[in-house]
């Protein structure tokens, strides 16, 4: 299974992004073969629509999870229409690197 993790950079030592549409980079870790794929966020300068592009983006990477501080309404209804399951983790601090355990412990 695929899980995209926003992320404030592009490594695993930096922090979790809270906002979903506008974080710098999204990390795509495949939790059977352990392959990490960093993306840097191509909309997060969109005036307007930044949320929905990126969540297009992600699910053309075949996530079945995302995790990320926050998501919009709009973004909200196409992850649920596209059956993808949002995880909203309130801990800024937390690393890529740690989520990443926390979701091979599952």
């Amino acid at each position: 299974m695929k899980v995209a993790i926003t992320s404030t950079g592009n490594s695993l030592e930096s922090k979790l992004d809270s906002h979903f549409g506008r974080c710098l980079y999204f990390v795509v870790y495949d939790t059977e073969s352990h392959a990490i794929e960093l993306i840097p966020n191509p909309y997060k300068e969109n005036i307007e629509g930044a949320g929905l592009a990126s969540a297009q983006l992600i699910a053309s990477r075949g996530a079945e999870k995302v995790v990320s501080g926050e998501f919009g309404t709009k973004v909200k209804s196409l992850f649920d229409s596209l059956k993808i399951k949002l995880i909203i983790l309130k801990d800024p601090d937390k690393t890529i690197n740690s989520i990443i355990e926390l979701i091979n412990r599952k």
